[in-house]
């Protein structure tokens, strides 16, 4: 089970979008706050990050180079800008190309061109999966001197589609966008420190949790217990709990009740199939049973999440 792209997958909650960015000194963009996750990688030139008082407390302005690529966990405002100095204006709304997810945005005056390619990810943060809610705020990456191939890739792949769209671009750039999340993330993993035992970069490589997380995904609607879990793993029921407890950050049967639930959501919001189905699907024995336990995560019964998910893709 790749526990990766499961973990993204259950947030998911529209198609992402990609903008081609052009600036040329003096440019400042001031971006709102999105619902969900973004990124922006220099193609040509440098600028710099400057996240929002109010949105990352204490933080220092982020020089990017040409082939850096930065990661906004939470889609939280901030800035982009050829010199930390240079005033901020109101992104404005970016001109699409007819029938496809790519757009472009033009600003600045007539000194020094920089070029980035942005895009965002509708992610549900009102429960993000741990594994990305542990993440940090900004992750900052160098595809430079050959570092993360597969990530410089992506990127020109992706650069290519949005700089020239061409038959089949709007069904090549969504795919692209979901690639390069999986490698920043893969990235992300591959660069913490040597021995750091702390995490979800320990936990999906930890031979004792990883296995039963694997075990929850694959299977949520079985009757798993910590001692089932634990017996995976050949450590007492204690010893497991405590582990799992400190990589993924909550007790195994706390995180097995978030995985259900969320399988639960994923399925009202992108299938039809009964209450019964997703129900047996979520390890519970009864419609009744269920629905009393989504709203209790929810807030709502499962029938009105399933209505307002699709009012809301009607909507977007």
């Amino acid at each position: 089970m790749d526990i990766l792209t499961e973990a993204l997958a259950s947030m998911r909650t529209g198609s992402p979008a990609s903008v081609r960015t052009d600036g040329r000194a003096p440019w400042g963009l001031r971006l709102p706050p999105v619902a969900g996750a973004g990124f922006h990688v220099v193609l040509h030139g440098g600028c710099w990050v400057l996240p929002l008082e109010d949105a990352v407390s204490h933080r220092e302005p982020i020089r990017l180079e040409e082939g850096d690529v930065i990661f906004v966990r939470d889609g939280r405002g901030h800035i982009l800008a050829d010199h930390p100095s240079t005033p901020a204006q109101p992104e404005d709304t970016a001109e699409f190309c007819p029938g496809t997810p790519i757009g472009t945005v033009s600003v600045g005056g007539d000194g020094a061109r920089t070029s980035l390619l942005c895009g965002n990810y509708h992610l549900d943060q009102g429960r993000p999966h741990p594994l990305v809610g542990r993440l940090p705020a900004l992750i900052h990456l160098s595809t430079r001197d050959g570092r993360h191939p597969e990530l410089s890739a992506a990127v020109r792949l992706l650069g290519a589609e949005v700089e020239n769209p061409r038959p089949g671009s709007a069904g090549i750039v969504p795919s692209l966008i979901d690639s390069l999340l999986l490698y920043i993330l893969r990235a992300w993993l591959a660069e913490r420190p040597a021995g750091d035992g702390a995490g979800w970069a320990a936990a999906l490589a930890d031979p004792v949790v990883a296995p039963a997380l694997a075990a929850i995904h694959e299977e949520p609607s079985a009757q798993w217990t910590v001692e089932s879990l634990a017996g995976r793993s050949g450590l007492s029921r204690a010893a497991f709990a405590r582990r799992f407890t400190a990589l993924v950050g909550e007790p195994p049967v706390a995180y097995l009740t978030r995985w259900r639930m969320t399988t639960a959501a994923r399925l009202l919001r992108e299938s039809d199939a009964p209450l019964a189905t997703v129900a047996a699907r979520a390890g519970y024995g009864s419609e009744f049973a269920f629905a009393k336990a989504f709203k209790r995560e929810y807030g709502q019964a499962p029938g009105g999440y399933r209505r307002t998910a699709r009012m809301d893709r009607a909507a977007a």
